[in-house]
Parts: C-alpha cells; structure tokens; sequence
C-alpha cells in the first residue's frame, strides 16, 4: 500500500472516553452522539495502526460496538 493511501475510520464503543486519550489513540477525533456511546474518526495509514487502537480499547475493557472504514483519503483515492 503506498505510505500516502490512507483510510478514514470510525469505532464505536460502549460509554463515553475522555477527549484527552485522543492522541493516545492515534490522535482520532472523540464525540459523543448519545450518553453511552463515544465514537472515535479519524485517518489511520493502515490496519496495524487501526489495531493498535482496537488493542489500546482492549486492554482498557472497551467494549467495541462497531469499527467501519468510511473512506479512503491520499493519492490513491477512487472519484
């Protein structure tokens, strides 16, 4: 995969997560679209970085809603 390819991410988990732990999970954007949920957004360069986060969320005892690839960001983009 070419280093400028990127995907945009989004992972939802149970309970809201302090907006602070953003850059110790890959610096993704924190919302909280109701009072038990936080979704986490953002650009990751590839699926180890995605991991990373969903490992950090796991060793936290997260519990992992959903994890969906929104698009794909850099040169590589499909019009």
């Amino acid at each position: 995969m070419d280093p400028e390819d990127r995907f945009k991410y989004e992972v939802r988990v149970d309970g809201h997560l302090p907006e602070h732990w953003s850059e110790w999970l890959a610096g993704m954007g924190i919302s909280y679209p109701d009072p038990h949920e936080t979704i986490l957004t953002g650009e990751l360069p590839d699926q180890a970085a995605l991991y990373g986060v969903l490992m950090k969320l796991h060793n936290l005892g997260v519990t992992l809603v959903s994890v969906r690839r929104i698009e794909r960001t850099g040169k590589g983009r499909s019009a």
